[in-house]
């Protein structure tokens, strides 16, 4: 061995292990997050847009565009 070169013990490995498991853990939370909001963002226009369409068939909104 040089004497640059520096051997991970066993709690050097458990460390970097665990902090590599928590950045993981972290992305795919942000990416799961990411889904959520985007599929609700999809619902919420939908509704708007059914919503919208239903109240103009019997008059409730009178003018949607001009």
């Amino acid at each position: 061995m040089e004497e640059n070169e520096r051997c991970l013990t066993e709690a050097d490995i458990d460390r970097i292990a665990e902090k590599a498991a928590d950045r993981a853990l972290e992305k795919v939370y942000a990416d799961v997050g990411k889904s959520v909001a985007k599929k609700l963002m999809w619902i919420f226009g939908v509704v708007s847009i059914s919503l919208i369409v239903w109240l103009s068939s019997f008059g409730g909104i009178t003018k949607l565009w001009w």
